[in-house]
């Protein structure tokens, strides 16, 4: 594929396999989002070919999308609604079968072979919704839906109260609920939190399909790949491993490489002495001309380049502050009738690391306003002595100024001595040369993000509040931002879903249950440990009262499972029963060939030709293929006879 003239990739090659889960990953502006749409048929290369079977259907979602809330009908469409549309293919049928039962019900040649056809093809399509579901496919879309972070006061709300990263989730519902045999997620975990993902962890490792997705979260695709796929260079590199596996190999090729270079330098200058000690002597003209051709043959080792991009910085040393950084009292916030805190009360003493989590909507983000003075409340809040805030929100970068350059943006607010070292701090967030006068309104979501950091390193602060920090950063810059956190001495309070990024960086997790919030001792993997044994306690308590329920449950998911099974046998014979026919008759031709060539005389009539024999040759072929059918058809009805 190529764009602007250079080679996104050059003549790369890789097949994706049944039940594949592969990460792919490279730096940015590699090449993995144009990779991802190539495969699904968004854009094509202008040279080589994707090549897809044909009984693959492809589910692919993208890193943002704008969406349409309304029907043609003008009408706002529900959450459950939307997500619905991805059975277009079963109401489809069910219009399909409504012609044809009304067709059916104005007929009376019950005798003939047109109406047993007619009926056999309603029992068909009869039997196709029956496998698509039947009546269980909104209860489906529903548990999808609230695996993703809805509940069910949200299903008939309209899609336009929902803001753009909601939408996305009902988006990604439906891609889940049409089952496609190829999943293309880029950046699937942008829009969730902690609990969604590791709910689509749980769906995607047990997917019965192939999967090919684009992520930053390390953890996500450890949790998920088994093989990593790189682009480096225009080329790339297959490794049958996860991503953490992914990176020590990688540093293993590149030393080898290095290697391979350093010992071809030293080939090469060895040659060149060479050519240049005996170029003038008759003697030795063979030789020096043998290695002149030695040189134009030998194909130069090319080192792949560490990706050392990557924002570098540290924070300044937080001023001294009191004992208590923050104080909260009978805290509340409501918007109209929506509750989201209630008196919440609150202790941070100085130096503590706090991670702030729990499903979107639940308040994370507005006590994260509430603490950074930028929203209004109820109750008291007191900061400690001589506390001085750094906020970082989550759309930070939208309050920077979009006409004010680069520079600019860090020049007009800084003060004393950090006036002389915007440039330096500038340069630590890969903004140097001329990228210092390109204006904020052109810069890409990430380098918006960088921007924002370095803004904030303008003035000291011993309260950090970051809300989300490492959206659109890249993992070698996510972990710079935390070696940095780490260090940094002041009070932190942090607003993040990646799991890998707080993981050692906090001490207390505060989970957020709109309005109430509860505190867990240590960092996210131990609240993690915990809420999987507290969960486990509840669901103990509950099995006594639920047993008889579940056992009920059970018989009639065992009833349905048999009904649909023997439709299945049934189906499954018919065809069976169908190629056999299609093969005595085949074999029938075959032998009435089979005499004609033992005895053509007898024959006279038939003219056994180039094209005769061509006929022969492919009726032998369709036999061979019709008995393969028959051998999968037989295996096919042996497993459904098993169950």
């Amino acid at each position: 594929m190529q764009f602007t003239g250079d080679d996104l990739f050059s003549d790369i090659n890789f097949m994706i396999r049944e039940k594949d889960r592969i990460g792919l990953v490279g730096k940015n502006g590699a090449g993995k989002t144009t990779l991802i749409r190539l495969i699904a048929g968004l854009d094509q290369p202008y040279k080589g070919d994707v090549v897809m079977s044909d009984d693959v259907t492809i589910g692919y979602l993208p890193q943002e999308k704008f969406f349409n809330s309304s029907d043609e009908g003008n009408k706002l469409r529900t959450v459950l609604d939307e997500a619905m549309t991805a059975f277009e293919d079963y109401f489809q049928i069910e219009r399909d079968l409504h012609k044809l039962n009304e067709q059916l019900s104005e007929r009376e040649d019950y005798e003939s072979a047109e109406y047993q056809r007619l009926c056999e093809k309603i029992s068909h399509l009869n039997e196709r919704l029956a496998l698509m579901g039947g009546h269980s496919i909104e209860g489906e879309a529903e548990q999808i839906l609230i695996g993703l972070g809805f509940e069910h006061d949200d299903m008939q709300r309209p899609m336009n109260e929902f803001s753009n990263g909601w939408q996305m989730r009902v988006e990604l519902a439906k891609i889940l609920l049409r089952k496609p045999k190829l999943l293309l997620l880029d950046e699937p975990t942008n829009h969730l939190d902690i609990e969604s993902i590791q709910w689509l962890e749980s769906f995607l490792k047990n997917y019965y399909g192939s999967i090919l997705m684009v992520s930053h979260d390390r953890a996500f695709l450890d949790h998920i790949t088994i093989r990593t796929i790189e682009i480096s260079g225009a080329k790339i590199y297959d490794y049958k491993c996860s991503y953490t596996e992914f990176v020590e190999r990688r540093e293993e090729r590149i030393d080898i490489q290095k290697a391979a270079f350093d010992n071809q330098q030293r080939e090469i200058k060895d040659i060149e002495a060479f050519i240049e000690r005996f170029r003038y002597k008759a003697t030795k003209a063979k030789q020096v001309q043998s290695r002149v051709k030695q040189l134009q043959k030998m194909e130069q080792i090319q080192i792949d380049d560490r990706d050392k991009s990557a924002i570098h910085f540290k924070f300044p040393p937080a001023p001294h502050s009191g004992k208590v950084t923050l104080e909260l009292s009978n805290v509340s916030k409501s918007y109209g009738e929506k509750q989201i805190l209630e008196n919440l009360n609150l202790l941070i003493p100085r130096g503590e690391k706090i991670a702030f989590v729990g499903r979107n909507g639940e308040g994370k983000s507005t006590l994260s306003k509430i603490i950074a003075g930028v929203l209004d409340y109820e109750g008291e809040i007191k900061l400690g002595h001589e506390v001085q805030i750094g906020y970082y929100a989550q759309n930070q970068q939208d309050m920077l100024d979009p006409e004010k350059t680069v520079f600019e943006t860090l020049d007009d607010v800084a003060t004393g001595d950090m006036r002389v070292k915007v440039k330096s701090l500038l340069g630590a967030f890969l903004f140097g040369g001329e990228a210092i006068e390109k204006k904020v309104k052109v810069l890409s979501g990430g380098e918006k993000a960088r921007l924002s950091l370095a803004k904030m390193l303008l003035f000291p602060t011993n309260l950090l509040i970051l809300d989300e920090p490492t959206n659109h950063l890249d993992m070698l810059s996510k972990d710079i931002l935390k070696s940095a956190l780490i260090q940094y001495d002041g009070t932190l309070i942090i607003v993040s879903h990646d799991r890998d990024f707080l993981q050692g960086l906090t001490n207390k997790v505060y989970e957020f249950k709109k309005p109430y919030i509860k505190e867990y001792i240590g960092d996210i993997y131990d609240f993690l440990e915990e809420k999987k044994l507290k969960e486990l306690d509840d669901l103990n308590k509950k099995q006594k009262t639920q047993s008889t329920e579940n056992q009920i449950s059970q018989s009639r998911i065992n009833f349905e499972l048999k009904k649909q099974n023997d439709r299945e046998i049934k189906r499954i014979e018919r065809e069976i029963k169908k190629i056999e026919e299609q093969i005595e008759s085949v074999e029938n031709d075959i032998s009435e060939m089979d005499n004609v060539m033992s005895d053509p005389d007898s024959f006279p009539n038939i003219n056994v030709d180039n094209n005769w024999y061509q006929t022969y040759a492919e009726k032998k072929d369709l036999l061979q293929n019709l008995m393969d059918q028959w051998e999968t058809k037989q295996l096919e009805l042996s497993f459904a006879l098993e169950k």
